[in-house]
Parts: structure tokens; C-alpha cells; sequence
């Protein structure tokens, strides 16, 4: 990394820069998932039950009975929803900066509001070795220094 290390930034501490959670929600509701005022209306007050600050929103519906994308960006970084109606499926990503803010309080939010049949997660911490300044770049021929 050029510059300098960046565990001295305010927004870095040993739990990396931020939590990124991504949700896989099963035997959702087709009517909720095709209904995009009310899926962004649930984005905007998970982001509310996070803490985090609202930046700005947007959703597209999507033409012939198809589904919904959403995402309402925060200060601390986006909340996104893309559903599939016809499956009864939606993929939901809550990434979160910073330590005032919960990425878990908006997941239990969207839960609640959905009520899926089943839902799988997997949280991942971002930018946790960002102080090391890895160089991943390719060298010539195509290998990786090491």
C-alpha cells in the first residue's frame, strides 16, 4: 500500500474496517418480494436499526412480473436487496463501517419484516489486514510474487 499504513485511520481497528453480512433468504413471500415500496421501505428502517446515517435510496422493478433491486446507501457504506419472486428467493447484503453501527440489528429487522422459511448467512470482516498493505499485483508471466 502506498502512503502508509492505515491502522492509524479512525475507521480502522483490529476488527477490520467493517462487517459485511450476506443473506440468503428462502421461501420468501412472492407479494412482498414484488413490492418495491415496501421492500424499501423495510432497507430504510433497518438501516435506521443499525445506527447508521441515510445517504441516499433507490429501487428498480423489474418488468413481467419479475423482482426487485433495492439499495439504500449509508454513510457507512449500503444495505442492498435483489429479489426473484418466481422462487420465492431474495439475496440480501448489509456491509457496515465503523464502530457505531450494527450490521446484525438491520439483519434481524429485514428478518422479521420478510419472515422467510429458512434463511443461511455468512458475515465477513472487510479490510481486516488492510495495515499490511498486501501487493497482489501479477508479476511478468503471470505469477504472483511472493
Amino acid at each position: 500500500m502506498r502512503g502508509g499504513s492505515r491502522a492509524g485511520h479512525p475507521a480502522y481497528n483490529s476488527k477490520g474496517l467493517g462487517r459485511h453480512i450476506i443473506v440468503e433468504l428462502y421461501g420468501c413471500n412472492p407479494e412482498i418480494l414484488s413490492d418495491a415500496d415496501t421492500l424499501l421501505e423495510i432497507l430504510t428502517e433497518a438501516a435506521v436499526c443499525s445506527g447508521a446515517t441515510i445517504i441516499g435510496k433507490y429501487v428498480e422493478r423489474f418488468d413481467g412480473g419479475g423482482g426487485v433491486s433495492a439499495i439504500v446507501v449509508i454513510k457507512e457504506s449500503h444495505i442492498s436487496l435483489h429479489t426473484w419472486p418466481e422462487l420465492r428467493y431474495a439475496s440480501l447484503d448489509i456491509f457496515t463501517c465503523g464502530e457505531n453501527t450494527d450490521p446484525w440489528k438491520s439483519y434481524e429487522f429485514v428478518i422479521e419484516k420478510m419472515r422467510p422459511a429458512s434463511v443461511s448467512t455468512l458475515e465477513i470482516v472487510r479490510g481486516l489486514d488492510v495495515s499490511r498493505g498486501v501487493d497482489l499485483r501479477l508479476e511478468a508471466g503471470g505469477s504472483r510474487g511472493g
